[in-house]
Parts: C-alpha cells; structure tokens; sequence
C-alpha cells in the first residue's frame, strides 16, 4: 500500500488530477470506476482544467460510477448523476454513451443490480477512485457481519445518512437507501486509489490501514488488494507514523 500525505488540499487534487491524466494519455481507453460526495470535487475541478488546457481527452474513456440514491431522478440536483454531470461529465468530451451509474428509479432492483454487474464483468477498472466513510464505508458498503460482492441495494445507516444531510435541505429529505458496487468489484479493480480528507477521518484512516481486516471496518478489505494508492491530506494522515 502506497501512502502519501499531502501538507495541501490543493497539491492532494493536483497530484490526483495529473496521476488521472497521465493514466488516460497512456490508455486512452481507461475504464476508471468514479466516486461522488465532497472528496473528489477538487479532483475534478482540476482535471476539468486540464482537458481545458488540452492536456487530456476523455473521448475514448468508460467510467462506472460506485452508487446511486435510491428514488432519485437523474436530473433531481442531490442524484449522483447530476453530481457527476455537474462536476465533470459536461466539462469534458466523453461521450454520454460511456458514463454509467446505477439507475436510481429502476422498478425492479434485483434486475438493476443484475444489469450493472453485468457491465462490470465485461469492464474492469483500471482504476477505482474511492472515498472514505467516518464508519469505514467504502462506496455504500456499511459495516456488518458479511458484505456483498456485488451490485445491492443497502439501506443508509444512520450516521452516513446526517453525513450527508449537508447536501440536503434536511436529514428528511436524504435518501434511506442506496445502490451501491459490492466489496468485491471494488476489489477487482486494477488499481484503487484511496482519498481521504479532514481530522475526523484520522481515527478511522489508521483502523482502516493498519487494523485487522475485518467487515465491520470495510474499508480494511483494501488491505488484500496488491495496488492500492492512498492520499490524505496532513489531517487524515495525522495519526500514521
């Protein structure tokens, strides 16, 4: 496990944005998982820049995003399909045909989940951006006694959902459940990278680390992957000699 800790948010998504760069110059026609929620924003901000500056193209890449809200239209401003078109899809060149997120609004979710596993199967990451939950949480993974491998559909702990009451106008409004990738397409991914921000990460930054695998800690299942890159900010990292 790489880890690399950064004394700036700006120099973390610069690094990350020209690690994204460099990966899809090399191929491009990376297929990169995507995550959602405050952490990447900066990321692809700068990654924005840098197909402005003509140093990248995403018009060969498929990206497939880790969840999606159950009972949210595309086009509702808390959905991550309007999050990613917000934030990135409608900055750069790739076409509407490559993106894919779970359909929050799918009548029958054992079909959607089906669906989407079965594009996963056929698109392996080269790379799986990833957030951290102050529970551990890796896409909507919560902490239990087993995880699910594949595409389900989980029901929003508590802690996650006042997590992410910010982006709502109360905790009312947010979603109780989620699709989400299982543990086991995250893992399948070529590489992960791991972004974690914040002094109230730092406790869970080390359990996840450095503790016993475990599935109350999903995140710790990175722990098995053989290509896993980490970045934090002088925060998240604080607890790590």
């Amino acid at each position: 496990m790489d880890i690399r800790i950064f004394e700036s948010a700006e120099k973390l998504d610069l690094h990350a944005a020209e690690w994204f760069s460099e990966l899809i110059n090399q191929k491009p026609g990376a297929v990169l998982g995507l995550a959602t929620g405050s952490t990447p924003i900066g990321i692809y901000a700068k990654l924005v820049e840098q197909h402005r500056s003509g140093k990248v193209s995403f018009a060969e890449v498929t990206t497939y995003n880790l969840d999606e809200y159950v009972g949210l239209t595309p086009d509702n401003d808390q959905s991550y399909a309007y999050y990613m078109n917000q934030h990135l899809f409608s900055h750069v060149d790739i076409p509407p045909g490559n993106v894919h997120l779970p359909d929050g609004m799918a009548l029958d979710p054992a079909a959607e989940c089906a669906r989407y596993d079965a594009l996963l199967a056929e698109h392996a990451a080269d790379v799986q951006l990833l957030g951290l939950g102050h529970n551990g949480h890796i896409g909507f993974n919560e902490p239990d006694e087993q995880l699910s491998s594949g595409t389900h559909v989980v029901a929003l702990k508590e802690e996650t959902r006042q997590a992410n009451a910010r982006f709502f106008s109360s905790l009312d409004e947010v979603p109780k459940a989620a699709y989400t990738m299982g543990v086991g397409s995250i893992l399948k991914a070529k590489q992960i990278l791991l972004v974690v921000r914040g002094s109230d990460k730092a406790g869970i930054v080390k359990e996840a680390l450095t503790g016993p695998v475990t599935t109350q800690v999903p995140a710790s299942l990175l722990q098995l992957h053989p290509n896993v890159i980490v970045l934090l900010d002088q925060e998240a990292g604080r607890l790590l000699s």
